[in-house]
């Protein structure tokens, strides 16, 4: 391995450590005992259920060619997976303002670990299964959790800064750390110890049941709305009425679709973007490197969500822009640099200066994930939080969709191009957000100031 991964590593290592020991005060919320039990029971929950889905990611495509499927059956099968998240997994995540959010997380861990039975069979249609429970579970990841961690914070009457610090640790530790750790582990099942491709679905599954246990013994169910008289359809309504009604939410739910879709096309385009002519790179070193910048946005975001005075909506678009930028660098490094025709060898000096941009757009979405948390639960109505966030996700699935199916036919350069126009207008977007939100404060203030005048008696 070249000692360019390893200065890479090493530098966002030391970045990372600085910014974890140099804390002070001021970059740390003061909280409660009952609080800290509260946060750490959650963060335990998450990391396991993160555990279950880091296991699985680098080996399902790895998994289906052992099998014996080509590139076009495999493409249907991740697409079966979008697909599923998209129409049935948005119902299925629905259901959990109705239903109860602790039910729903337990749903996601049982029809997870289902999926990850299924991995065991060969036959097609079986994975095809398999992946249609994998979007469901999906779906449920990136809604029930969020909303029961918002919904029992409230509950229990705890300030509403101390989200944050939830939301930024979940991301450290959850899309940091045990990412890092579970392609380490990945890894030695399937090389050192030689179980196979599917020791880490296997392994995925005993995570799973183990944050199951957890939930079933520990959480307490809060709900939505839980109102009899309200149909899953009814539901569906409520959520575009409060979606179309309120700027602020169709807002947050474009931005929150051009930065994930960018960020799942990222993930598809990143191998060849470092690999044009077949060069070994090393594909799970380098993955443990992007989370690890990851790790370095989340410690950032951290930092700035502990002050209160710092608006969430104003350090927002400049991330945006800085993501939008390194995503050009593949364009910018082919204008640029006289691309190799050599085949093989080891990474060239264009691929060097686009990892470097690669790992800035990860810090990116480290510090994109516990803001983006942050402003959902400002905005999003309590009585459909999951419904709305999962109506979020319906434009991110159609395209990934899309970009999957026409992976092969527009050049890598557009694909980056177009993924760097969607988060500068993201960037634009998040500026009209500030600015509504802004307003309305002051509108809010006015009011009632003008309500504490009325009341006062007139001294006559």
């Amino acid at each position: 391995m070249e000692v360019f991964y390893f200065l890479v590593f090493g530098a966002l290592s030391a970045v990372v450590a600085v910014i974890e020991l140099s804390k002070n005060n001021k970059d740390r919320v003061n909280t409660t005992t009952a609080f800290n039990s509260f946060k750490n029971n959650y963060l335990l929950v998450y990391s396991l259920m993160m555990a279950g889905d880091w296991l699985q990611g680098p080996y399902v495509y790895f998994l289906y060619s052992t099998y014996g499927f080509g590139k076009g059956e495999i493409g249907q099968l991740f697409i079966a997976g979008f697909g599923s998240s998209m129409l049935f997994g948005t119902i299925v995540g629905s259901l959990a303002d109705k239903q109860g959010r602790k039910r729903a997380c337990v749903t996601y861990c049982i029809t997870y670990i289902l999926s990850c039975i299924t991995k065991h069979s060969p036959q097609y249609r079986i994975l095809m299964v398999g992946r249609v429970l994998g979007g469901i579970a999906t779906s449920l990841l990136f809604s029930a959790f969020e909303s029961w961690l918002v919904a029992e914070h409230n509950k229990r009457g705890f300030e509403q800064q101390w989200l944050s610090v939830t939301f930024s640790k979940a991301i450290f530790l959850g899309n940091g750390l045990v990412a890092i750790l579970s392609g380490l582990f990945g890894n030695l099942l399937v090389d050192n110890l030689s179980l196979g491709p599917v020791a880490p679905f296997d392994a995925a599954a005993c995570f799973l049941a183990v944050g199951m246990a957890v939930i079933l013994s520990s959480w307490s169910e809060n709900y939505g709305d839980p109102s009899e008289n309200k149909d899953l359809l009814t539901q569906f309504k409520g959520a575009a009425v409060a979606i179309a009604s309120d700027e602020k939410i169709a807002l947050l739910g474009a931005i929150q679709s051009l930065f994930e879709g960018s960020m799942y096309t990222f993930v598809f385009l990143w191998t060849p973007a470092l690999s044009p002519n077949e060069e070994e790179i090393p594909h799970g070193f380098i993955f443990a490197t992007f989370m690890l910048a990851s790790m370095l946005g989340s410690s950032v975001a951290s930092r700035l969500l502990a002050r209160a005075s710092l608006k969430v909506e104003s350090y927002m678009q400049i991330v945006f822009v800085i993501s939008s930028a390194s995503l050009l660098l593949p364009i910018v490094t082919n204008i640029l640099v006289e691309p190799s025709k050599v085949k093989g060898g080891s990474i060239s000096f264009a691929g060097c200066v686009q990892l470097l941009g690669f790992c800035t757009f990860e810090a990116c979405v480290g510090i994109f994930w516990p803001s983006i948390m942050k402003m959902r639960s400002q905005y999003i109505p309590e009585e459909a939080r999951s419904t709305i966030m999962n109506f979020f996700r319906i434009p991110l699935n159609i395209f990934v969709c899309i970009v999957l199916y026409n992976v092969n036919a527009f050049p890598i350069t557009v694909m980056f191009g177009m993924c760097s126009i969607f988060l500068f207008v993201a960037s634009i977007l998040q500026r009209r957000l500030m600015v509504i939100a802004d307003k309305s404060k002051t509108e809010d203030w006015a009011s009632m100031k003008d309500k504490n005048m009325e009341a006062e008696p007139l001294n006559i």
